[in-house]
């Protein structure tokens, strides 16, 4: 009697710490969950108000340089600008897609904390 009492202690205790390790571990999850949504949200934000002020800061440009060549070649101050414009849109295409194509590293804690935990729980070869 006490040998079943004694499995069946040992298997609550089992099942209690598997569901304390799955609960840490989904807490940790969690936890870099909102990390990394917080932190593309301010990165988003930043993003956003960085384009807003260079447009900004290009229109006025813009219209300095028609302003300044206005009176000597003002249709050449504007297609200078305008295929500027285009070759910067260009560069910054081609470095949004090799962004894209870099894999995010999402959850890395996570994984690397199960990978401990199953490194642990294999039998090892004495």
């Amino acid at each position: 009697m006490s040998e079943t009492g004694g499995l069946y202690a040992s298997l609550k205790r089992l099942l209690s710490t598997s569901l304390a390790i799955v609960s840490t571990r989904l807490e940790l999850l969690a936890n870099e969950w909102e990390e990394e949504r917080m932190r593309l949200v301010r990165m988003l934000m930043l993003a956003l108000l960085a384009v807003f002020f260079v447009c900004m800061a290009v229109v006025l440009f813009a219209i300095f340089i028609v302003a300044a060549f206005w009176h000597d070649h003002p249709l050449l101050a504007i297609s200078i600008l305008s295929l500027s414009f285009f070759v910067m849109s260009g560069f910054c295409a081609y470095a949004l897609r090799r962004l894209l194509r870099q894999p995010p590293v999402l959850f890395s804690a996570s994984l690397a904390e199960i990978r401990r935990d199953r490194l642990e729980l294999e039998p090892h070869d004495e």
